[in-house]
């Protein structure tokens, strides 16, 4: 392959490749920012902080109790079921130190969705906070577990405010449901018998699995992307390598809203910051939104991740003035495209741009970037990542010329192994030497700068053209009586398919004669909504995305 024109587009210092054997696993990588940071502040929640050394002792004693009392081995899976709290992060350390797989589930799952996960994966063991543990309650008679380890929210909190959390929990908010278990272990008590027994360190190497990561689901049944050591290693090395050009290896502080469950917070946040021996700053419940600026409010905060719909809350909040940005460096938007609008209010609150990045659950998840220096919003999804290719190619696979639209493809190693357990959903997305079909609808630029047009099953067409969501929401936030706008094609006699768009009013008085005189100057007559549907609210996934599918459904 001839040098990509991206590459000019790079930071100064930040190499076109990076190397994967650097280490063996991620195990390797971790107990290097442990040996490295020691003391430093690794963990914060609640105002509890957890040192690298403290992460290091508590994860290595998870290890041992899973190693040596549940008698697990190599390649065993584990689940976590858990909001952003310290024992979520000593868990999934203490589980790929354990050489097992981690199996992240959404903690607000359902009986059903979390009934498939479980037993999609195998997974033989279940951490879960047991203001969630009815729901494992409910599925245990249908699902095969050796063990259920039960955490509370205060685990890691000094003895009083433990006390007095977890009572609050339980008896002032009732948000432990009652539920009847067996087989389970205390989180605390796990830690304890882990002190006392001997930890010993696995053989694994680049082709075990670190995560079975179930994708959202949002389209179907949840498919669970195989993502080995060597492609976790490889994304966290790729991540740091374009964050250094912003960012220090001085403890630089990162706000953590999104949940870690999710591949996003995962890597951005979690395992990027662990190796630049930062301070993660655990937001536990971000919909609680008084509590999350009140967390935001604690010290001034380096690094923030989070979607759209997250910036756009903060924004419209009168609170988050109070917070002091003045030491933000980068702000970086994923998981859903980011609105101008929502972004240009984002630099006024701040100071700084939201830099926009792209990945999937398959790639582990972080493809494309803006440079993180950027001191304005860019609508384009930037450039690869050091070591990866980009190819937009047509449905029969052909490579398209530079400026047309195609399916982006992606190579690099940061790419899963497959779909667990499903080779015929595997071949459907993986072509030949390693280019994977993303489902994505792109472009790239002269420049080497790529863009996302939508989602492959999102396009609407309308009397054969194209039409793309992300567009008309774009333009509708762009009023300033809307606050969310969420666009999809329903079936239609005459044109084929047509616009049905969904608003959430920002200005109570706004009406659809109104909206649809600003569209009109906006759009061409094609681009239209049909049907112009007012609602409270809308469906979202845990992190925030809409929930097309759901809306199409909605008759």
């Amino acid at each position: 392959m001839s040098r990509p024109v991206w590459l000019d587009a790079y930071p100064r210092g930040v190499p076109a490749t990076i190397d994967p054997n650097e280490y063996p696993s991620v195990v390797e990588l971790l107990e290097q920012s442990f040996s490295r940071y020691g003391f430093r502040p690794a963990l914060e929640n609640f105002g509890v902080t957890m040192t690298y050394n403290e992460l290091d002792e508590a994860s290595r004693a998870f290890a041992a109790y899973l190693q040596q009392t549940a008698g697990f081995k190599r390649g065993d899976r584990v689940a976590v079921m858990m909001p952003n709290t310290i024992q979520y992060v000593v868990a999934v350390c203490g589980i790929l130190r354990a050489g097992l797989t981690v199996v992240n589930v959404n903690p607000m799952y359902t009986p059903r969705e979390l009934e498939h996960q479980l037993s999609d994966s195998g997974a033989r063991a279940i951490l879960v906070l047991e203001a969630f543990a009815a729901t494992v309650a409910d599925v245990t008679e249908r699902v095969s577990l050796d063990l259920i380890i039960i955490s509370r929210l205060g685990d890691h909190f000094p003895p009083l405010k433990r006390i007095a959390t977890n009572a609050v929990v339980k008896y002032v908010k009732r948000m432990v449901r009652p539920y009847r278990l067996e087989r389970t272990a205390d989180y605390r008590d796990v830690l304890a018998r882990g002190r006392a027994l001997e930890y010993r360190k696995p053989d694994i190497g680049h082709d075990d699995l670190a995560f079975l990561q179930y994708t959202g689901g949002t389209t179907g049944v949840a498919k669970g992307a195989m993502l080995s050591h060597r492609n976790i290693v490889s994304n966290i090395l790729q991540s740091v390598a374009w964050a250094l050009p912003a960012l220090d290896e001085d403890g630089e502080r990162a706000a953590t809203p999104l949940p870690l469950y999710h591949i996003f917070s995962l890597m951005a946040n979690l395992f990027c910051f662990l190796r630049l021996g930062g301070v993660i700053l655990l937001i536990t419940n971000p919909r609680d939104v008084p509590s999350l600026i009140a967390e935001l409010r604690r010290a001034p905060i380096n690094y923030l991740t989070g979607v759209n719909t997250l910036f756009n809350v903060l924004v419209e909040s009168p609170d988050a003035r109070r917070i002091d940005f003045s030491q933000l460096k980068v702000t970086m938007g994923g998981g859903m495209a980011v609105q101008r609008s929502v972004a240009e209010a984002w630099h006024e609150l701040t100071g700084r741009p939201i830099v926009q990045g792209y990945g999937l659950t398959e790639t582990s998840p972080i493809v494309c970037a803006n440079p993180l220096i950027s001191e304005e919003f860019s609508d384009s999804i930037g450039v690869p990542l050091p070591s990866t290719e980009i190819s937009v190619r047509d449905d029969s696979g052909d490579e398209l010329p530079v400026g047309e639209v195609g399916e982006l493809c992606v190579r690099g190693p940061q790419v899963m192994q497959g779909y667990w357990n499903k080779p015929d959903e595997t071949a459907a997305v993986m072509l030949s030497d390693g280019w994977f079909r993303t489902g994505d609808i792109g472009r790239m630029t002269d420049e080497g700068l790529f863009y996302i047009q939508d989602r492959k099953k999102d396009m609407i067409i309308v009397s054969g053209f194209n039409v793309y969501p992300n567009e008309l929401e774009n333009v509708a936030t762009g009023h300033p009586g809307v606050l969310e706008a969420a666009a999809v094609g329903v079936p239609n006699e005459d044109s084929g398919e047509a616009v049905r768009m969904f608003i959430v009013k920002k200005d109570s008085a706004l009406t659809e004669r109104a909206l649809r005189g600003y569209l009109s100057t906006q759009l061409t007559g094609y681009k239209m909504p049909r049907e112009i549907i007012f609602r409270d609210e809308l469906p979202k996934t845990a992190v925030g995305k809409v929930l097309r599918r759901e809306l199409r459904d909605d008759d």
